[in-house]
């Protein structure tokens, strides 16, 4: 990061406290070694020079190196930190001396911790101003993501009811859930046997059942269904969806007291591929509707209700 340039007004309060907070040469140079001045340019203070000549030789020495500004912001730094002047101790004038060494280092004290304000709120406009370009990018993505998969969908929709179109719906909707961040595990086949999809959200897992089908599921598919998901443990839930919807004996079959399922349709979905919700927002709504009513199903249209 490029170290930032020092005002005029700054670097004027930043030699001003220096002459006022040492009168003697030898603690000057003790001081100026201590912020990182060289020996080498130290040890070229002659006996004749004064402080001001070799402050100003000083100067215009850091004006013109890379190190300039960071060597000048910790002079500052360090002579706004004190709170005594040793230096200006023991002279018939020693009040009137520390009093203009305090003026002096007030008035850096002040400045700097003004300008450190400015950077601060500088800092956060910038960080603000990123954060809103990182989101608007990331919504853009999102967006692109989710026409994607829209326009995956309505193709399949052309075939659907086919044996095929229910396999790819089945890839096409883990493909959703992963672009969702939910954890997942596709279903897959073991010794000829089929292993249910899953997801889980939230410390629950949830079994997944899908039907792409033209006609609506029925009592008996969610009967099946439940049964199923009251074989696994206490924590396991089931997510149904079914593009067609459901029959009113379907719901009536997902639900009950303490009922384990959740019943989604293609309103959910394209619901999340609009924009207007997310995956995880739907279950945690409808989860929410079904332990508060016991009811599994709850229309995308009535979420705001």
């Amino acid at each position: 990061m490029p170290t930032r340039e020092i005002t005029a007004h700054h670097e004027d309060l930043i030699y001003s406290a220096l002459l006022a907070s040492f009168w003697r040469k030898r603690a000057l140079a003790k001081f100026l070694r201590s912020c990182g001045i060289s020996e080498n340019f130290v040890a070229s203070w002659h006996q004749e020079e004064s402080k001001r000549d070799f402050l100003d030789r000083l100067f215009e020495r850091l004006r013109s190196t890379d190190k300039g500004p960071a060597v000048l912001r910790q002079l500052g730094r360090e002579l706004a930190e004190q709170v005594t002047f040793p230096d200006l101790q023991g002279w018939e004038d020693t009040e009137q001396k520390t009093r203009q060494a305090v003026e002096a280092v007030n008035a850096l004290r002040h400045y700097q911790t003004d300008e450190a304000e400015r950077v601060r709120q500088e800092r956060q406009r910038i960080e603000a101003r990123e954060r809103y370009a990182a989101e608007r990018a990331r919504a853009a993505r999102s967006q692109q993501s989710l026409a994607k998969l829209k326009q995956r969908l309505d193709e399949l929709t052309g075939s659907l009811g086919t044996q095929k179109s229910g396999y790819d719906f089945e890839d096409w909707f883990f493909d959703l859930v992963q672009f969702s961040e939910v954890d997942a595990r596709r279903p897959y086949k073991h010794e000829d046997r089929q292993i249910d999809g899953s997801l889980s959200h939230n410390g629950t897992t949830y079994l997944v059942e899908l039907k792409f089908t033209m006609e609506q599921a029925g009592a008996p598919d969610v009967d099946v269904f439940r049964r199923k998901v009251e074989t696994k443990a206490d924590n396991t839930m089931g997510i149904m969806i079914s593009m067609a919807g459901y029959s009113s004996a379907a719901i009536s079959a997902g639900s009950g007291p303490r009922t384990p399922l959740l019943l989604l349709d293609h309103a959910h979905i394209y619901a999340v591929l609009g924009g207007a919700s997310d995956l995880r927002s739907v279950i945690e709504r409808v989860r929410r509707h079904a332990s508060q009513t016991g009811e599994a199903f709850l229309p995308f249209a009535k979420f705001n209700g």
